[in-house]
C-alpha cells in the first residue's frame, strides 16, 4: 500500500511538473486566456436568461427586512475588523520587505476568487441574498504561502530556460500539497451545506467556490505571471523585492508534515462518505424531485424586469445612498490606506532599536564597495592599525568585493545611492560580505549594539544567532562567548568558522595567510565534536588512484591522497605488475588493538602480588567480563603485564570490530581499573590510562614483535617477463638490491620496523584518503620487504611484505567525513560489516599491505634500473614557485646568505660582551 501511495504521489508530482513548465513557457497565452475566461464568466452572469441584465434588473419577491440594531452593530464591527485585518497583513508584508508586490498579488487572488465564484453562482441561479455581510470573512480563506514557495523555486534561475525548469520543479512540490489543502478546505466548509439553514448554505457554497477559484488561479495564472515577471524584470530593481520575499518565506515556511498529510487524506475520505450518505438519504426521500443546488431559489423567488436606467447610473445611485456602517467602513479603509502609504514607511525607518530583531541597513551603491572599513574594524573588536590599512587598500569593484555567499538579500545595480532595505539582523551580516585576506568581512551600515545589550540578548531566548557578526565578535573578545563554541551558540557552523577567522586576523604573521584557505561549502556538522576544534577552514588534498590491484581474487582501485608527485604513478605501475599474474595473496595473522595503563603500588612486593593475580587464568574471566560490558564489539583477547619497580604496565589487547578501536580500548580499560581498585586493590594508584607500553604513534619494538591493530602478510610472484617489460629490471638485481638496502642498510641504521624502501609513503596516502589517523603511520608503516628468486630457473620474483601493526578502521573518526567515506565506498568497505563485524577493517588492512608491496616493487625497480632521479625530475618538480635562476638572483641569494651569516656573527659578539 505504501509503495502504491508513493507511486501515486510521484505520478501526481510529474503531472504538476509538466503543467508548471507548460504555463511558464507560455506566459502570454495563459494570462490572456485567463483574462478572457474571466470576462466571459462575468458576461455570462450579467446577460443570462432572456437577454435581461440581472445585475440591476432583478426584483426580489420578498422585501428585505431592516436589520435589528444589534445585528447592524455586529456586522459593522465585522466589516471594520476585516479592513483592519487586511491592513495588518499589508503592514506585515511591508515589514518583511515587500510594500506593494505581495499585497497586490493578494488583492488579485481575492478578486479572482470573487469574480469566478459570483459568476458561477449566478449561472447556477443561486441566491446571493445576504452574502455581502459574509464577504469580509472570506479574507481568511486566502493562503499565499504556497505562492511564495513557488516563487522561491524560480528566483535562483540564471536564464529564462532555467525559470521554466524551476517553476516546473516547484509545481511538482507545491501542487500536490495545494490540491490536498483545497480538497480538505472545500469538504470542511461544505459541511454547512448539509445544515438546512438557507443563509449558512449560501455562505458555505460561496466559500467552496472561492476556494476552488483561488486554487485554479494559483495553478494556472500564477506560474505564468511569475515567469513573465522574472523575464521582464531580469537585471532590474523590481526583482529585488521578490527575491527578498522569497528568502524570508523560505526561512519561515515549515516543511510538510507527513502525519498531517495522512490526516488530511483520511478527513477527505470521511467527509466524502458523509456527503454521499446524506445525498443518498435525500434522494430516497425525495426521489420525485430533480437534483438541484441547496441554495437554488424557486421560480417565484425573483422576477426579472427591464432596466430603465444605465448600469453606471444605477451603481452611482447605490453608492450615494450608502448606509452609515458602509460609510464608516470606507472611511476607516481610506485612513488606513493613507497611513500605510505615507506614514508606515517613516515608522519602518526607525525600526532597529536594541529590543528589535530587525534592523535597517543603509547601503550605498554596490560599485562603491570600500566604505567605512575603518569603522567596521573598530566595531568588530578594534583590530590592529595594520589591518585597518589593509582594509583601506582593498577597495575593489562590486564584482571583486561582494562575497559569493550573499544569498539572504540580492542587490541590483542602480543609480539610487541611498536605498533602504529591511532585513533581519540574523542575515544582516550577509548584506555586504567582502573578501579581504581570504576572509569575508561584513560591512554594516548601522553600528552594533552596546556590550551590555549584546549580553542581554545572548541570554534571551533569541540567543546569539540574531546578533550581527560584529556583535558576536565583540562578545568573543569580551570572553562572553567561548571561541571554540561559536558553531553551537550561533547554530550555524559556517558562520562560526567565519567569525573565528576574524578573531585571529590580528595575530597572523602574514595578513594574507587566510586568502587561499577555503572554508565555504563544507559540511561542518560531521567535524563538530568529532574531528577538529577551532576550525578556520579545510585543506583540499589531491586524490589519485592506483590499480586495479588484484587482492585475494578481488580487484580494488586504491585511493591515495598525496602531494608527492610520482608516488601514485609509481604505485600504479607496481599494481599493474602484481595484477598481471595471479595477483596478491594476503592474510591477517593477528587482530587486536592495545592500550596499556600504568598503575603503581606502595612497594614492589605488592606490585608483584597484583601482577600474579592478573596473570592467573582464574581471574581473567572476571577482568574480561568487566571489559566486554563497555561495548557491543570490543572483546578482550589477552593481558600482558610488565613490572618496573613498584609500577605495573598492563597491556590490554582486544578485538574491536570494524573500528580502529582506541576509544573502545580506553573505555574498557578504564572500567577494569576502576573495578580492580574498588573490589580488590584499594591501594592501587592509577598513574595514567596510557603508559606508552601500548605503543601508540611512536616507534617501538613491542609493536614490531607483538603487533598492534591488524598484522598482515601479503605475497605475490612476478614473472620474469613482467619484471623485464614493465619494471625494466631483472629479478636478480631486485633481490640483491633488497638485501643491501632494505635488510643490511636498515640494520646498520638500527631501524625498528623500517626494513623497507618507503612503506610510509603509501600508508600515509591511503590513510589520508580513507579518513584514518595519519599520525598512526609511525606504527602502521612497520614493514619488512622480502624478495627472493623464484621459479624453475630462479628468474621469476617472489615478493612479500610483512606488516605487524596496521591500525585501521572503516567506522568512526575521520571515516564519517563525506569525502573520506566516498573513498571507502570506492573500496566497497564503508562502515561496519553487518554479517561479520571486523571484516571491512581487515579488508582495508590487506589492501593497504598489498598497495605497500606494489609501491615497494616499483620504487625498488626504479632504483635498480637507475630511473628514480629521472622519474622524480619529470613528475615531482614544479616551476610555479621556483625563484628565477639568473645571475642577479644568484647574487641576491648570496647576499641574503651573507646577511644571515653577518647577523649570527653580530649576535655571537653581543653574547660575548654580555658575559
Amino acid at each position: 500500500m505504501e509503495r502504491a501511495g508513493g507511486s501515486g504521489v510521484t505520478m501526481l508530482s510529474r503531472l504538476f511538473c509538466a503543467h508548471g513548465r507548460f504555463c511558464a513557457s507560455r506566459p502570454w497565452e495563459i494570462i490572456v486566456g485567463t483574462m478572457m475566461l474571466t470576462v466571459c464568466v462575468m458576461s455570462m452572469s450579467l446577460f443570462a436568461g432572456n437577454r435581461k441584465i440581472c445585475g440591476w434588473s432583478v426584483r426580489s419577491s420578498e422585501k428585505e427586512n431592516d436589520l435589528k440594531s444589534a445585528d447592524a452593530i455586529v456586522l459593522m464591527s465585522a466589516r471594520c475588523l476585516a479592513v483592519i485585518y487586511l491592513y495588518l497583513q499589508f503592514r506585515k508584508l511591508h515589514r518583511l520587505g515587500s510594500k506593494y508586490l505581495l499585497g497586490l498579488a493578494s488583492i488579485f487572488t481575492i478578486f479572482a476568487s470573487f469574480v469566478f465564484s459570483i459568476g458561477i453562482a449566478n449561472l447556477l441561479s443561486s441566491d446571493l441574498t445576504g452574502l455581502n455581510e459574509a464577504l469580509p470573512f472570506f479574507l481568511l480563506l486566502v493562503d499565499l504561502s504556497k505562492a511564495c514557495a513557488l516563487a522561491r523555486f524560480a528566483l535562483g534561475s540564471s536564464s529564462q530556460e532555467a525559470v521554466v525548469e524551476n517553476i516546473g520543479n516547484g509545481m511538482a512540490v507545491v501542487g500536490p500539497l495545494m490540491t490536498l489543502d483545497a480538497i480538505v478546505e472545500t469538504l470542511v466548509i461544505g459541511i454547512g451545506v448539509l445544515s438546512g439553514v438557507k443563509t449558512l448554505e449560501t455562505m458555505c457554497c460561496f466559500g467552496c467556490l472561492s476556494i476552488v477559484a483561488n486554487y485554479l488561479a494559483f495553478v494556472v495564472f500564477f506560474p505564468a505571471c511569475l515567469a513573465l515577471i522574472l523575464e521582464l524584470t531580469r537585471g532590474s530593481r523590481p526583482l529585488l523585492h521578490v527575491r527578498q520575499l522569497a528568502k524570508l518565506w523560505e526561512d519561515e515556511e515549515e516543511k510538510p508534515n507527513p502525519v498531517a498529510q495522512k490526516v488530511k487524506v483520511i478527513m477527505c475520505g470521511g467527509l466524502a462518505f458523509v456527503y454521499a450518505h446524506s445525498r443518498l438519504a435525500v434522494s430516497a426521500e425525495n426521489s420525485h424531485l430533480a437534483l438541484k443546488l441547496p441554495v437554488a431559489l424557486s421560480p417565484d423567488a425573483t422576477q426579472n424586469i427591464l432596466a430603465d436606467i444605465s448600469i453606471w447610473k444605477f451603481y452611482m445611485s447605490q453608492m450615494s445612498s450608502l448606509s452609515v456602517d458602509y460609510i464608516l467602513m470606507l472611511l476607516l479603509a481610506l485612513i488606513l490606506a493613507l497611513k500605510y502609504v505615507y506614514f508606515d514607511s517613516n515608522e519602518a525607518d526607525t525600526v532597529g532599536s536594541s529590543d528589535s530583531t530587525e534592523q535597517k541597513l543603509t547601503l550605498d551603491t554596490v560599485d562603491n564597495a570600500a566604505i567605512h572599513d575603518s569603522e567596521l574594524l573598530q566595531n568588530a573588536g578594534k583590530l590592529s592599525a595594520e589591518m585597518n590599512e589593509r582594509l583601506k587598500e582593498s577597495g575593489k569593484s562590486s564584482e571583486d568585493s561582494l562575497g559569493s555567499s550573499s544569498s539572504h538579500v540580492y542587490f541590483e545595480n542602480s543609480s539610487d545611492d541611498d536605498e533602504v532595505i529591511m532585513v533581519s539582523s540574523e542575515t544582516q551580516t550577509d548584506v555586504d560580505d567582502r573578501i579581504i585576506d581570504g576572509t569575508l568581512l561584513t560591512v554594516s551600515g548601522s553600528p552594533p549594539r552596546s556590550l551590555e545589550q549584546c549580553r542581554a540578548m545572548l541570554k534571551s531566548e533569541d540567543g546569539a544567532k540574531f546578533l550581527s557578526d560584529d556583535e558576536v565578535l565583540m562578545l568573543v573578545q569580551s570572553k562572553d562567548i567561548p571561541g571554540y563554541k561559536l558553531e553551537n551558540i550561533l547554530e550555524d557552523h559556517e558562520r562560526g568558522v567565519l567569525i573565528r577567522r576574524r578573531t585571529i586576523l590580528p595575530y597572523l604573521a602574514n595578513t594574507n595567510a587566510l586568502e587561499k584557505l577555503p572554508f565555504r561549502n563544507y559540511d561542518y556538522k560531521y567535524v563538530d565534536g568529532s574531528c577538529c576544534e577551532n576550525v578556520i577552514g579545510y585543506v583540499p588534498v589531491p586524490v589519485g588512484f592506483a590499480g586495479p590491484l588484484l587482492v585475494n581474487g578481488n580487484q580494488y582501485v586504491v585511493p591515495m591522497a598525496t602531494t608527492e608527485g610520482c608516488l601514485v604513478a609509481s604505485t600504479n605501475r607496481g599494481c599493474r605488475a602484481l595484477s598481471s599474474g595471479a595477483g596478491v595473496k594476503a592474510v591477517v595473522t593477528r587482530d587486536g588493538m592495545t592500550r596499556a595503563p600504568v598503575i603503581r603500588f606502595a612497594t614492589s612486593k605488592r606490585a608483584s602480588e597484583v601482577k600474579s593475580w592478573l596473570e592467573n587464568p582464574d581471574n581473567y574471566d572476571l577482568v574480561s567480563e568487566s571489559f566486554d560490558s563497555t561495548s557491543r564489539f570490543a572483546r578482550l583477547k589477552s593481558l600482558t603485564v610488565v613490572q618496573v619497580a613498584r609500577s605495573l604496565y598492563v597491556r590490554f589487547t582486544a578485538h574491536t570490530g570494524d573500528a580502529m578501536g582506541m576509544n573502545m580500548l580506553s573505555k574498557g580499560t578504564e572500567k577494569v581499573l576502576f573495578m580492580l581498585q574498588e573490589r580488590f586493590f584499594p591501594d592501587m594508584e592509577i598513574i595514567s590510562l596510557s603508559g606508552n607500553f601500548c605503543t601508540d604513534k611512536k616507534p617501538s619494538a613491542i609493536n614490531w614483535i607483538a603487533g598492534r591493530g591488524k598484522s598482515v602478510i601479503a605475497e605475490a610472484v612476478v614473472s620474469k617477463d613482467v619484471v623485464k617489460n614493465v619494471l625494466k629490471t631483472s629479478s636478480s638485481a631486485l633481490v640483491d638490491l633488497n638485501i643491501s638496502k632494505n635488510l643490511v642498510g636498515s640494520a646498520v641504521a638500527g631501524s625498528i620496523g623500517g626494513f623497507n624502501a618507503h612503506a610510509a609513503n603509501i600508508v600515509t596516502a591511503v590513510y589520508i584518503a580513507t579518513g584514518q589517523d595519519p599520525a598512526q603511520t609511525v606504527t602502521s608503516s612497520n614493514c619488512i620487504t622480502i624478495m627472493e628468486p623464484f621459479g624453475p630457473e630462479n628468474e621469476d620474483l617472489y615478493i612479500s611484505c610483512t606488516m605487524p601493526s596496521i591500525e585501521v578502521g572503516t567506522i568512526g573518526g575521520g571515516t564519517i567525513l563525506p569525502p573520506q567515506a566516498a573513498c571507502l565506498d570506492i573500496l566497497g568497505i564503508r562502515g561496519s560489516n553487518s554479517e561479520c563485524p571486523g571484516l571491512n577493517a581487515c579488508t582495508l588492512a590487506t589492501v593497504v599491505c598489498a598497495a605497500v608491496m606494489a609501491g615497494e616493487l616499483s620504487v625498488m625497480s626504479a632504483l635498480a634500473a637507475g630511473h628514480l632521479v629521472k622519474s622524480h625530475l619529470k613528475h615531482n618538480r614544479s616551476v610555479l614557485n621556483m625563484a628565477p635562476t639568473d645571475d642577479k638572483s644568484q647574487c641576491h641569494g648570496g647576499s641574503q646568505m651573507n646577511k644571515v651569516s653577518s647577523c649570527f656573527r653580530s649576535r655571537k659578539k653581543m653574547v660575548k660582551q654580555d658575559h
